[in-house]
């Protein structure tokens, strides 16, 4: 008896010290998630300061923060891109043939004092860390992904080793934005010291979040592997935020075991082309969104943006109010990473009032099972629960244009051609028998910002018994004019090109290119369309009628449900079977729908 009672012990203390040693790694991994319990709400210098904001700026937008947002649940200030550069210039003119670094004899990028002066002596950002921690904040920072070509070329040594800069260092893929960096081999001895290198200095300042460039798209799975193991190794808690975007759908997994946050699209600007592109995205990024990782729709262009940013002039938010509601109400319902782009002290009361919603704000933190509805000709719903009532949300969205192009239409279209397509190129073969019109067409570029150059190269039209070049047949119209060169047609983004098609040619061949790529516009892109008919769609009503259905929102159908407005803070009554709302062109509207009387 006494021999049966040893051995069952014996056998569960090994099991239980097996099952310590599986549960481990887990247990870590969830304690980095639980640092971002809810998506991360905070200000960025990006989109109103660009390469040059300053330690004074950074501190007023923490002081305003401290001041009006963190009742609200506001927290981080990020200080994003070259914080490290003497001789920023504004408006994105980043790419200078001399910039002067401020480096540490261990290759490791520190402020520069001309711009944060508290940064002397080697401070680094300590002392600013320290400020926005005593008005109660965090404080990040955005780095690019690798090590700095001038660590490289000066050789420094690697922290903690024996190893170089030159030994741990890759040119094969470097970023095609910014050359301020070379990639680092993580097959490389001593390769993991330099990242631990840099996460245990910026622990040593009080770093609490970092966003990381260059590192979603491409993906580098090595390096933010690295830096994962870095942030652990560091022993402070700090968030990961990976950038650009897309990040790619097929590295989910790893990413969001990985990181806190990462982009799921290029910078985001104030034009609404680009907003419109989000809710394709949140759709395909809904799934892999969890406590503690979170899919980033990137920030918010509100208030006063470009006062020295790469896009465009000192300007308050080009989004309409309505669209504003459209970009809160959808970050809100999709639970994204809420980033300020503008700077805080010029906040109008527009945006501050957006900003300081508790009803919105609560779907946005705690909200759960956020998914969308339907997208039926771009009126939209989407929905989630609140997991302490199991009410609904309800998002609806009349995401409609006056005017646009109708890709159902099409005969042929392109995949978006990008700076990553080969050649910067796609081959167009289209079968036109019978036909007597044909038009080619360019889709408004996804940023919205701009019109991008492009071309129907060699652009012909193939019959049984010869070929006929576009150039020399007279087109019935062009907007906006094209130009005729020897063998294309060069165009811009969104322009239409009609042709009447003479008898006896069955095929149209061309190679549609998009032109003109340089690094500074890595993110161009351009669809290219053929069309039989006039490809607009029709124009819809200034305003339309948004509904869903209570049965798809897991609701009986035949019940009946009290809904709120969480924007206004109105009840709107009572409603059976479905919830419909009218909303103007490119508004939006949220909603608790309940059971109870609210």
């Amino acid at each position: 008896m006494k021999k049966t009672i040893i051995y069952y012990l014996l056998l569960f203390a090994f099991s239980w010290s097996l099952s310590i040693q599986a549960n481990t790694p887990q247990i870590e991994k969830q304690t980095f998630h639980q640092w971002a319990s809810t998506p991360p709400m905070g200000w960025n210098s990006w989109d109103c300061f660009g390469t040059t904001v300053t330690e004074e700026e950074t501190k007023a937008n923490a002081d305003y923060m401290a001041k009006y947002l963190k009742p609200y649940g506001w927290q981080y200030i990020v200080v994003d891109i070259r914080w490290y550069v003497e001789n920023n210039k504004e408006h994105g003119a980043y790419n200078q043939k001399d910039p002067i670094f401020v480096m540490d004899e261990y290759g490791r990028l520190l402020p520069t004092p001309l711009r944060f002066p508290t940064a002397a002596n080697s401070a680094g950002f300590k002392p600013l860390a320290d400020y926005i921690h005593s008005k109660g904040l965090k404080f990040g920072i955005h780095i690019m992904r690798g090590i700095p070509k001038e660590a490289v070329a000066k050789n420094t040594p690697i922290k903690g080793t024996t190893v170089k800069a030159s030994e741990i260092y890759d040119d094969k893929v470097l970023c095609k934005w910014l050359r301020d960096m070379y990639s680092v081999d993580s097959t490389k001895k001593g390769a993991q010291e330099y990242y631990n290198s840099l996460f245990e200095l910026y622990a040593s300042w009080g770093v609490d979040f970092v966003k990381v460039d260059d590192l979603s798209r491409p993906y580098h799975g090595d390096e933010i592997d690295m830096i994962r193991k870095a942030i652990d190794r560091s022993g402070r808690k700090i968030l990961l935020s990976t950038s650009p975007g897309e990040t790619p759908i097929v590295n989910a997994n790893h990413v969001a075991n990985n990181a806190n946050m990462w982009r799921i699209i290029d910078d985001f600007w104030d034009k609404w082309p680009q907003l419109k592109l989000h809710f394709d995205l949140c759709n395909r990024w809904a799934p892999y969104s969890a406590i503690g990782h979170y899919p980033d729709c990137d920030m918010l262009p509100m208030g006063k943006i470009g006062i020295r940013a790469e896009r465009g002039k000192p300007r308050m938010s080009a989004f309409t109010h309505d669209e504003l509601y459209t970009m809160m109400t959808l970050w809100s319902i999709f639970k994204s990473p809420l980033m300020f782009g503008g700077n805080l002290p010029d906040t109008d009361p527009f945006s501050l009032s957006l900003l300081t919603n508790k009803n919105v704000l609560e779907v946005n933190q705690h909200s759960t099972n956020n998914r969308q509805v339907c997208n039926k000709n771009w009126l939209v719903a989407w929905t989630a629960d609140d997991p302490k009532t199991g009410d609904k949300y309800v998002a609806l969205f009349n995401a409609q244009d006056p005017e646009r192009i109708d890709e159902s239409k099409a005969l042929w279209k392109s995949e978006s051609i990008t700076m990553d397509t080969p050649d910067y190129a796609t081959d167009i073969d289209v079968n036109i028998a019978g036909l007597s019109k044909l038009y080619l067409v360019t889709s408004d570029n996804e940023s919205g910002s701009l019109k991008y150059k492009g071309a129907w190269i060699d652009p012909m039209l193939i019959g049984d018994k010869d070929t006929l070049r576009l150039q020399n047949l007279k087109w019935n119209s062009s907007l906006p004019e094209a130009a005729v060169d020897s063998n294309k047609l060069k165009i811009v983004s969104g322009s239409i090109i009609e042709y009447t098609i003479p008898k006896g040619y069955n095929r149209f061949v061309a190679k549609g290119k998009l032109n003109d790529v340089k690094p500074e516009t890595w993110w161009s892109n351009m669809k290219y369309l053929v069309y039989s008919e006039q490809p607009q769609a029709p124009i819809p009503a200034d305003s339309s009628v948004v509904s869903v259905q209570f049965l798809d929102l897991g609701l009986k159908g035949t019940g009946k449900y009290y809904v709120k407005d969480l924007w206004t803070g109105k009840n709107l009554g009572q409603f059976s079977g479905k919830f419909s709302k009218k909303l103007p062109r490119h508004g939006a509207g949220l909603y608790r729908i309940s059971s109870k009387k609210q």
